[in-house]
């Protein structure tokens, strides 16, 4: 990995995204998935559902790591150059920095029109809580929270393992958070069998939340809006969060910006009750989630600058 490839993996993606024709190794990533929870998911007995979770856990990302190795070795075989445009196609499909940005643009173009039903619509395709009777502040919440969180998981994460280990290590580590996103929940169905799945997701994203709530901060002191809420905000609630990793970049985000997130939502018809981040300190209104994009943005542009560093110290 080149400091020239980390640069043309990240503009390729801000230019690109992940249209939906084009053949992208996430969604292969989510049909394997399906494939091998069908064959390996047992009920009722905890144990056997925890033993299969591994197993599950080890399959699917053992093949992904060794078919992106493959694929790399066959074109490099073929040509130097062919090998480095399969580096760099491979690190790309691991951002989503455009893709991110499309999906939040589409809910704020719908609260803009006043199309409150069309935006939880849009807002369902980016989160996995249950959207039909959120209202506007909800929505914007709801949005800014998913910003926050997919600039760590979607863009800082997978730029913190390409730099570390090229497009293999990267995908490994989508491969682990696609895991987590599909069996890692913590209801009667999964509790069991995506415990595995689930720990080492935390255990993958332990650093680069950590990196994305700091970049967070500094985004926010550059862009005008000050360094202190921020980064007191996230020392202060980050660690509310249930999860060890999704509250440190949403807590930063909420003390950015000034309002609070969290609170009470609902996941398949069950209630569940989070700590607030931050405080109120104005009016939720629609243009915050133009403001988390912008922040999230300058957070991405930061860990770009410094894997560029780093490669070239190296």
């Amino acid at each position: 990995m080149t400091p020239t490839n980390i640069i043309v993996i990240y503009f390729m993606d801000l230019i690109f995204g992940d249209p939906e024709w084009f053949p992208h190794p996430v969604r292969g990533i989510g049909k394997l998935i399906n494939f091998f929870e069908r064959r390996l998911r047992p009920k009722g007995d905890k144990w056997k559902e925890r033993l299969k979770g591994v197993l599950l856990f080890f399959a699917v990302v053992g093949i992904v790591v060794t078919i992106a190795h493959y694929f790399l070795w066959f074109f490099k075989q073929m040509n130097p150059v062919l090998g480095n445009l399969a580096f760099v196609y491979l690190g790309y499909t691991c951002l989503s920095i455009k893709d991110m940005r499309v999906k939040a643009e589409a809910v704020l173009a719908k609260l803009k029109t006043g199309a409150t039903g069309e935006a939880r619509r849009e807002l369902s395709k980016i989160v996995g809580r249950d959207t039909e009777n959120l209202n506007e502040e909800k929505i914007i919440k709801a949005t800014v929270e998913s910003i926050a969180e997919g600039a760590s998981d979607g863009v800082i994460a997978p730029l913190f393992y390409l730099i570390l280990g090229g497009p293999v290590l990267a995908l490994s580590y989508k491969a682990i958070n696609t895991l987590d996103s599909m069996v890692g929940y913590k209801n009667s169905k999964y509790i069991h069998f995506g415990w595995f799945s689930a720990k080492m997701d935390d255990i993958m994203n332990y650093i680069p939340a950590r990196i994305t709530a700091f970049l967070i901060t500094v985004s926010s002191c550059v862009l005008g809006k000050g360094f202190k809420n921020a980064f007191k905000t996230m020392l202060r609630d980050g660690r509310k969060h249930p999860s060890p990793n999704s509250g440190m970049p949403e807590a930063a985000m909420a003390g950015a910006l000034g309002i609070r997130l969290g609170g009470t939502s609902s996941y398949q018809g069950k209630i569940s009750k989070k700590p607030y981040l931050g405080e109120e300190k104005r009016p939720t209104k629609p243009f915050c989630i133009n403001e988390a994009l912008t922040i999230s943005f300058a957070a991405s542009a930061f860990m770009l600058m410094l894997g560029v560093i780093f490669k070239w110290l190296i």
